[in-house]
């Protein structure tokens, strides 16, 4: 079995979820200062993405993150051009920890239009898929955002989603779709419906073969993409934790039949560069196994 059918063969069959360990610049200084290191702890970028690198390789060399309970591990390009004791991220990932490597691959949001935020453009993606495919990852993520319950707005989104999805899958990768309904969202319910319908018009459309993930807020109506996560050319339905506190979000996912976690300041939540490795694995420990719990049922 090649390595790209054990990946997508543990997707298919084990339990698990996905760690997002994908802060990009714009969101770098929050995560590292959530994390107890300061802006005055770093004088340039460069400086600011040693300090993200290690606290991300941290994170995975702790004995606690392994493929018992971690799918896979969401990466910025930045730490996918990096290594980890030696070895490239991904394949350290993949080889070492039994983790599936993932790149997020947009450029970020664009200006609200319709109550939604498309992804700028991604002149370069042909070239960044490439060299992923390259480092042996196995998949991307991308992420637009919806603020308002407007038809408009979120087909937009989608479409803009799933026509860079299908270049993706040209690529030889298998792309997460994030179009996340911002948890202020004033009529939530509403657009988490609107979403859905133009979620499974595109996955219909979408010729045999072709997989994609999905990777959606946590919905206002229990199992409200039950019918996304059953369908044939979804390979995982994935949520991410939204703002919502780690014990809101898997309060929250736990009511979800089939969907597994996606999370990124709910995993790292408590961490801190002060504690000691014992008390750092600890937490992350008791941090994944909660995450884990809640992704089973």
């Amino acid at each position: 079995m090649s390595k790209t059918e054990q990946q997508k063969k543990k997707f298919q069959t084990e339990a698990g979820f996905i760690a997002a360990l994908d802060q990009s610049g714009g969101s770098t200084p929050k995560a590292l200062g959530l994390y107890g290191v300061p802006e005055t702890a770093y004088s340039n970028d460069e400086e600011m993405m040693d300090l993200i690198h290690e606290m991300r390789t941290r994170i995975i060399t702790s004995p606690s993150f392994n493929g018992d309970r971690i799918l896979a591990a969401i990466l910025f390009e930045n730490t996918m051009d990096r290594e980890i004791e030696g070895q490239s991220t991904a394949d350290y990932l993949w080889e070492v920890k039994n983790v599936v490597p993932i790149l997020k691959v947009d450029k970020g949001l664009a200006d609200e239009a319709n109550g939604a935020q498309l992804m700028k453009a991604m002149p370069d993606l042909d070239a960044l898929l490439a060299k992923a495919k390259s480092k042996g990852i196995y998949g991307t993520k991308m992420r637009s955002v919806i603020k308002q319950a407007d038809p408009a707005g979120i087909n937009a989104v989608v479409k803009q989603q799933f026509e860079i999805g299908r270049q993706i899958v040209a690529a030889g990768l298998v792309p997460i779709i994030e179009p996340e309904v911002d948890i202020h969202c004033p009529d939530k319910a509403k657009a988490e419906d609107l979403l859905k319908a133009a979620i499974m018009a595109e996955l219909d459309a979408l010729p045999e073969g072709e997989m994609v993930m999905l990777k959606l807020t946590l919905p206002e109506q229990d199992n409200l993409y039950a019918d996304c996560i059953a369908h044939p050319r979804v390979l995982k339905v994935v949520a991410l934790s939204g703002g919502y506190a780690r014990d809101e979000a898997n309060e929250r996912l736990a009511r979800q039949h089939n969907m597994v976690a996606s999370f990124s300041r709910a995993l790292t939540e408590g961490l801190s560069a002060q504690q000691s490795d014992e008390d750092f694995d600890a937490t992350l420990d008791a941090s994944i196994e909660s995450i884990y719990q809640a992704s089973k049922t």
